[in-house]
């Protein structure tokens, strides 16, 4: 049955959720309180990595990050602060940090990731370009333990490739031959973000999204155990049915006295231009620093850190020069061309799980929250489950993939 929908939120998880929605016959409306031109998606590496990928929380994390801040090089960065639920958040992601987890998460990682991939390819089809190629990642090692590790569990030809640097130079670009050994991630992805989420938009408007921006929804109003309408500082709006997409803001969550657990992760990203010889030509995964660079079109970017504890959403000059410096011992000497600094939060759970599903008490409420690092990796895919729910009238138990793949009931 043909409804209303609302979707609170403009990034991949608000406009996969849109697409959706749209392809199975529902009338669409966008609402976000920017511009939709410059939100966390548009920051995000751009890598499909949900194939062989280690998950954040996975068995010996916690040792692995502590000695990273010992000698200055962590790419998590923790403000001391009396919060209650980052407490709790922290408690639970150490909780979720063991081998069975892990397991399970790889599996689920690998379903969806298949499933969002197919979604990629389809919206080519459409006929936008967002510059994506399955290629693989190619990870890149400066410690020599973890490499051996990686490599003894990398025998499947199918999914990996273990490289010589002689072997893998062409496609390194500007990295260094001092480091300790190069495993290809085969079925991984890339794309650009930024062409994904303005190509994607145009889409949905030509074909009847309407799109309500720089209006910030501040309330929600209800009635026994439905959703009435929401409201912004001018206007109300009403619909059969809400998505809550807002990224890392849990404000409107709260009012229906949700508290999800997720957190906001401040990341930050370096785009530049840089010369042919130095630009790699696929993505380059420095494993042991938890740096991304991605080749795109016109460009390289390059990704780190993960800030907790804090709601500063200045560029701090000192975390962009820390990526630079823990890089530089690997790299060819490079100085950045025409450089766009970004930071912004990236909605973070406790076991890289989503919040996807209906509200337990508000049935016509469905939270499509906390993709964290991987909205792009799992967007389509995520979009599907949640279309799949609001179209065929299901109830959260009735629904396979929120069981399986929702933080709701998996750990969160």
């Amino acid at each position: 049955m043909r409804q209303e929908i609302i979707v609170i939120g403009g990034g991949i998880a608000g406009l996969s959720t849109a697409y959706s929605l749209l392809k199975a016959g529902h009338k669409v409306t966008v609402i976000d309180e920017g511009k939709i031109d410059n939100n966390t998606s548009f920051g995000n590496a751009g890598l499909l990595s949900g194939f062989e990928k280690t998950p954040l929380s996975y068995p010996g994390v916690i040792g692995d990050t502590l000695k990273q801040m010992i000698s200055g090089k962590s790419p998590v960065i923790i403000h001391p602060q009396l919060s209650t639920h980052l407490i709790r958040w922290l408690w639970k992601f150490a909780a979720n940090a063991n081998q069975g987890r892990l397991k399970r998460t790889l599996i689920l990682f690998e379903k969806y990731a298949s499933q969002a991939i197919d979604g990629y390819k389809e919206l080519e089809k459409l006929g936008l370009d967002f510059d994506f190629h399955q290629d693989g990642v190619m990870l890149v090692f400066t410690d020599k333990n973890r490499y051996l590790q990686k490599r003894a569990h990398s025998t499947d030809s199918d999914k990996y490739e273990v490289l010589s640097y002689k072997d893998a130079k062409e496609d390194l670009g500007f990295v260094k031959d001092n480091i300790q050994g190069i495993i290809t991630l085969k079925r991984n992805a890339r794309l650009d973000p930024a062409r994904l989420m303005l190509n994607l938009k145009a889409y949905l408007e030509a074909n009847g999204v309407e799109f309500i921006l720089q209006e910030e929804i501040i309330d929600i109003k209800t009635s026994a155990n439905k959703i009435v309408s929401i409201q912004s500082k001018s206007s109300t709006y009403k619909a059969d049915t809400f998505v809550l997409a807002t990224g890392a803001n849990t404000t409107l969550a709260k009012k229906l006295s949700q508290n999800l657990m997720l957190v906001p992760a401040k990341g930050y990203s370096i785009t530049f231009k840089m010369p042919q010889e130095l630009k790699p030509k696929k993505v380059v995964m420095f494993h042991d620093l938890f740096i991304v660079a991605t080749p795109r079109k016109d460009d390289m970017r390059i990704t780190s850190k993960l800030e907790l504890g804090t709601n500063d959403d200045s560029i701090n000059p000192k975390r962009i020069q820390s990526i630079l410096d823990n890089l530089a011992p690997y790299a060819y000497p490079f100085t950045p061309i025409e450089p766009k600094l970004w930071t912004g939060f990236r909605p973070l759970t406790p076991n890289d799980m989503p919040l996807i599903g209906r509200d337990e008490k508000y049935k016509n409420m469905v939270y499509a929250m906390g993709y964290g690092w991987l909205g792009m990796t799992f967007g389509p895919a995520l979009g599907d489950i949640i279309s799949r729910l609001i179209t065929q009238d299901l109830d959260n138990r009735q629904c396979d993939d929120v069981l399986l793949f929702s933080g709701f009931y998996q750990g969160c």
